[in-house]
């Protein structure tokens, strides 16, 4: 009897000490006598002592850091990018059996990756265009890690970090950006009020009395800004007159400011001018 005893406590000391409690979030990859037997869990599971063991595999989702990556763009610019991979255990027995270590494994191919297609864009491309180069990550790492039962959610690059010369430069192409939109838009405006003002004379010139009322807003502007400011109009209908005499007396053929000038003749030279010597020999002929 205390033989049976005795067994009957080693036996069930020895079930205790198999009994497991796996997580709901848990798998245990369970192997006999170093084969693979199956997957267990979530709940208690009975693994006999000593001919069996198991690995605890979490199903729950990684954020895994991938490091800043010395990266050359296919425009030659040297810069860092660095990223964050979300990823989990589809196939917990692959995990285990078909790697070593699937999380620094994913590490590494994720590190290569970013390096490998950032290096395939331009800077400007892995500025603007970051969700197509997610989406790319992504792709690559998940087709590469379904062999061994990793499942990636989703790629994010986090940052990149450029050279302070580079930054200089794209504050001063920005900059000369905004000038030149800043000049279109200002010879943009003066194309509108300059057609505008087109408009509005064509108006003013089928309406003589438009004029007028403009010149007595315009009066009435300036009186209202600059009280000290005095001025007497004067109409131009009072001008006309003197225009249409000034004009009447000129004679006919002659330009208005054109003035007779006499010209100096043979017959009658001008003081100190020097005659041709055929009229000096003429004079001397003359005198003598």
């Amino acid at each position: 009897m205390d033989a049976l005893a005795v067994v009957a406590v080693v036996a069930a000391l020895y079930a205790l000490s198999s009994l497991r409690i796996i997580k709901q979030y848990e798998r245990a990859v369970a192997f006999f006598l170093g084969r693979y037997w199956n997957t267990k869990g979530p709940g208690l599971v009975f693994l006999p002592t000593m001919i069996a063991h198991m690995h605890r595999v979490s199903l729950r989702i990684v954020a895994l850091d991938i490091p800043p990556q010395d990266v050359i763009t296919r425009d030659n610019i040297s810069l860092k990018v660095n990223a964050v991979l979300y990823m989990k255990v589809k196939d917990p027995a692959a995990a285990i059996i078909r790697i070593e270590n699937y999380l620094y494994a994913t590490s590494q191919l994720a590190q290569t990756t970013l390096r490998s297609v950032c290096g395939q864009h331009q800077l400007d491309e892995i500025l603007s265009e970051r969700e197509k180069i997610n989406e790319t990550l992504k792709a690559i790492i998940d087709m590469r890690t379904d062999d061994w039962g990793i499942e990636v959610s989703a790629v994010e690059v986090k940052d990149v970090d450029l050279p302070v010369e580079m930054k200089r430069a794209m504050a001063r192409q920005a900059e000369a950006e905004r000038e030149r939109r800043a000049k279109v838009i200002n010879a943009e405006g003066e194309l509108q009020a300059s057609e505008k003002l087109a408009m509005a004379a064509h108006v003013i010139g089928q309406e003589p009395a438009a004029i007028t009322l403009r010149f007595l807003q315009t009066v009435s502007e300036i009186a209202s800004e600059h009280n000290s400011t005095t001025f007497f109009p004067l109409p131009i209908d009072l001008l006309k007159p003197f225009l249409g005499a000034y004009r009447q007396s000129e004679p006919p053929g002659t330009p208005a400011l054109a003035s007779p000038v006499a010209q100096p003749t043979l017959a009658n030279p001008a003081p100190g001018a020097a005659l041709p010597a055929p009229a000096q020999r003429e004079g001397a002929e003359r005198r003598g």
